[in-house]
């Protein structure tokens, strides 16, 4: 009894943990994630911006991307005088915590790989939770 009752905790532990959050919407620019937000409060510098409902509406070069196209995503084009962003790897936000580069990290919920590339503009909060017996890193990108 004691067994089922654990696995059942440690289940609910993590599909609370990693709760999608359906309120944020990612964006890609170039090869890096950011958020719809963030880059609205860049519009001045923006060209334009595609939008695509469902994966399957998704261009070749986004399909990597397919993960995060639940709520849409967006696609963003800077002005051609428009410097860039500082972008950052999932693994390097690992080391920034003191955890293995190899790690995955949840980004609203949605699981990022260590080689994926994200705006460091969109990161508000990030902490440190165990997840399956491992230390993971969870990324809030709005403020509460």
């Amino acid at each position: 009894m004691k067994k089922i009752l654990y696995s059942l905790f440690i289940f609910a532990s993590a599909v609370l943990f990693a709760q999608k959050n359906p309120n944020v919407k990612f964006a890609v620019s170039g090869d890096a994630v950011g958020t719809v937000a963030m880059f609205d409060a860049k519009k001045e510098f923006i060209q334009s911006v595609n939008v695509f409902k469902t994966s399957a509406n998704l261009p070749q070069n986004l399909k990597k991307f397919g993960y995060l196209s639940e709520n849409g995503l967006a696609e963003v084009k800077f002005k051609k005088n428009f410097g860039p962003l500082d972008t950052m790897k999932i693994s390097q936000l690992n080391e920034q915590y003191g955890l293995p580069k190899d790690n995955t990290v949840f980004i609203e919920g949605y699981e990022f790989s260590p080689e994926a590339k994200i705006y460091s503009d969109m990161l508000v909060k990030q902490e440190v939770k165990d997840y399956n017996g491992k230390k993971t890193l969870f990324v809030t990108t709005t403020q509460n």
